[in-house]
């Protein structure tokens, strides 16, 4: 009775608290991943930088600038969707968040609908 699993003895192998040799926890982990060169945000910060200047133009030039604000969102959007296309996942940096297809065809599905509807906005008088 002292070996079985509800006499207390001994957890076996594979039982929950076994762990192989050599394997740390919680923070040792993290130094044997290696890191991404810096190189691989840039995609990133493209898409960033140019969503971001066009957030700033539409807020500055109000519904005046809407249209070209909104086109050149669809722009940033169509430039992530390109970049996550054509680069490998390490050079993808943070655009790359899920399998490369789910991310291209997120981005070129809002690409999409920010160019309508920038085409379609009045150009006010």
């Amino acid at each position: 009775m002292s070996g079985g699993p509800a006499g207390g003895g001994a957890a076996s192998p594979a039982g929950r608290g076994s762990r192989a040799p050599g394997a740390a926890a919680g923070r040792g982990s993290r130094g044997a991943r290696a890191k991404p060169p810096r190189a691989a945000q840039l995609p990133y910060l493209l898409v960033l930088a140019v969503t971001i200047g066009a957030l700033a133009w539409i807020w500055q030039g109000g519904v005046q600038h809407a249209k070209e604000g909104t086109l050149a969102l669809a722009g940033a959007m169509f430039i992530g969707a390109l970049a996550r296309l054509v680069l490998p996942k390490p050079r993808a940096g943070m655009l790359a968040s899920r399998r490369r297809l789910v991310d291209v065809v997120c981005l070129a599905a809002l690409a999409v609908g920010l160019l309508v509807a920038g085409l379609v906005l009045p150009i006010p008088s």
